[in-house]
């Protein structure tokens, strides 16, 4: 999601590339000057390879053929040379592009060379995600369209976007927020937009975001030196930090002091408040887009560091993701999960003729929810050490998530709905700060809300709403915020066990989440159905940490 367009080709040997130039789908600058005097296009020629005219692909296709076959040099045998970024850019279109002319072209483009004596590489993973079934997302049907208008935009269709497919509805709003947040006019640089991604990105050391923004921050001119230290970026981007690690693992600490701190008239250097609130909604975006990209197992894009080899595949092993479940029979499991399936059905039902004949009293619900946040819920074992690439833009790295209901006198205090919503006080707010944004993220929750197919499991006419109620209002349970007239008995009754270990691992310790834990819940269910689920986390922990900052500010501004 990081590029606007296809990177440029050079017919230079296969060189030492920097890790983030290997990642780029665009190039830095000087790249792009670098092949302008190799006298071949430059990203923006290429970009027309993502042209909504037919023709125009057809045309731009051609000369990349062309060219690919000068640098191999078909009439001068032993002289075929290929850049390693064009060699990655091939690997990628012939993976995701949604354009069969595009893929099959750049598939044999790449079998070409390999038949030049020219090393190619190759994708290590089957499909956008170690969890999901690649043909349960790489089939053609209504969202092949807006693939298609994805990569037209952006120049790419990466795994993130093919996997949020499933739910055409829910990607279409999805994509125009993410452009506003790094492409449209706004207050910061968009150098900036990109690299408080990256830092977002590092707290839950996602290399998939981390790489993916990287690439988008040397394509908006950014310097490659920022993404080896902290100490290269300059103060006012550092003294994000703080705000960084509370809005990713601790949200309810943010207090109107922290935000004295970075906008008042004293403060050095001084943020604005316009350029405070992009910035929070950056990378709140980011963490909880973290917590979706390690829910659903994505895999490393085909040119990201991770995701190729440049090793041929070995007849007697073939590569294990570290996501992968290990190999079981399922029948046993099938049988168990249509039972879960029909008992839940039941309990839907039995809860709703519940809520109409009875009526708890405040200081009942008050308990409920009490209960429910201060369960003891396990996650996963934590994994090993992330790579460098992502260890090195962090600050404090045993900072982490603590459970928001501590015993004793230090708890926190529960933020109330009625005292501070999305609706009532955030939205404005936001609006106000950066407009139209405001407009962007209501829609998107709204989405998320009433999204419905009607459907469970094997069941079709189903009324799923308190199922996506119960949620979204346990993931603001985690997170300290209590509905004064929800009956939190109900996420008791409807959320089982190993779906609450799914959903607080991917909300609190996303970078925890493993296939064992994903295949545990919803075992009967469609893969669909699941992502919408990892939907309701995303947008719910987002709406969450938002509500905190945005409180904070609000205290300030009195």
């Amino acid at each position: 999601m990081a590029g606007n367009a296809v990177p440029g080709f050079t017919c230079r040997a296969n060189g030492e590339d920097s890790p983030w130039q290997a990642c780029s789908s665009g190039g830095s600058r000087r790249n792009q000057l670098d092949s302008e005097t190799d006298g071949v296009p430059t990203s923006k020629s290429s970009a027309r390879l993502c042209s909504r005219d037919r023709e125009e692909r057809t045309t731009a296709l051609e000369e990349l053929s062309q060219k690919v076959l000068v640098c191999l040099g078909l009439d001068r045998p032993g002289s075929a040379r290929l850049s390693k970024q064009m060699l990655l850019h091939l690997l990628l279109l012939s993976r995701s592009c949604p354009l069969q002319e595009v893929r099959v072209r750049a598939s044999e483009l790449l079998r070409t060379a390999q038949g030049q004596g020219v090393e190619v590489p190759r994708a290590l993973a089957s499909g956008p995600s170690a969890f999901i079934p690649a043909k349960e997302i790489l089939k053609d049907g209504p969202n092949q369209d807006i693939l298609i208008e994805s990569f037209v935009s952006l120049g790419r269709v990466d795994h993130l976007t093919m996997v949020l497919a499933l739910h055409p509805a829910y990607l279409s709003c999805f994509l125009r927020t993410q452009q506003a947040l790094l492409e449209l006019d706004g207050p910061l640089p968009r150098h900036w937009r990109q690299y408080i991604s990256v830092m977002a990105a590092a707290r839950h050391h996602c290399a998939h975001l981390v790489q993916q923004h990287s690439a988008g921050f040397l394509e908006a001119g950014g310097e490659e030196s920022w993404l080896s230290s902290f100490e290269h970026t300059p103060t006012k981007l550092r003294s994000l930090q703080t705000l960084n690690k509370l809005l990713a693992h601790r949200p309810w600490l943010i207090t109107q002091q922290h935000i004295q701190e970075l906008v008042s008239p004293g403060a050095e250097p001084r943020w604005s408040l316009a350029e405070l609130i992009h910035a929070v909604i950056l990378m709140a975006h980011t963490h909880s887009l973290c917590s979706f990209v390690w829910g659903c197992g994505l895999n490393p894009e085909p040119d990201h560091i991770g995701g190729y080899t440049f090793r041929p595949p070995s007849p007697n092993h073939l590569p294990r993701s570290p996501h992968s479940p290990a190999p079981e029979d399922g029948r046993h499991e099938l049988v168990d999960g249509a039972v879960e399936v029909e008992v839940l059905m039941k309990r839907m039902v039995e809860l709703q003729q519940q809520q109409e004949e009875e009526e708890c009293t405040q200081e009942e619900m008050v308990t409920r929810f009490e209960r429910e946040r201060s369960e003891s819920i396990p996650t996963a074992v934590v994994r090993g050490a992330p790579p460098d690439l992502v260890l090195r833009l962090v600050e404090e790295p045993e900072f982490r998530y603590e459970d928001f209901a501590p015993r004793g006198e230090h708890s926190p205090p529960v933020l109330r709905a009625q005292d501070y919503s999305w609706e009532d006080h955030g939205f404005s707010l936001v609006n106000r700060l950066l407009p139209d944004m405001g407009q962007l993220l209501d829609e998107k929750f709204q989405v998320v809300s009433s999204l419905t197919y009607h459907r469970m499991a094997m069941h079709e006419d189903v009324d799923t709403y308190t199922l996506r109620k119960a949620l979204w209002n346990y993931i603001h349970c985690l997170y300290g915020i209590r509905y004064d007239d929800y009956d939190y008995g109900s996420v008791n009754v409807l959320l089982e066990r190993s779906l609450k270990v799914f959903v607080k691992t991917m909300a609190c310790h996303p970078e925890q989440t493993t296939a064992r834990v994903y295949h545990a819940f919803w075992r009967h269910f469609r893969h669909s159905e699941k992502v919408h689920a990892n939907l309701i986390v995303m947008e719910a922990r987002l709406q969450a940490a938002l509500l905190y900052t945005l409180r904070a500010i609000t205290y300030y501004m009195r």
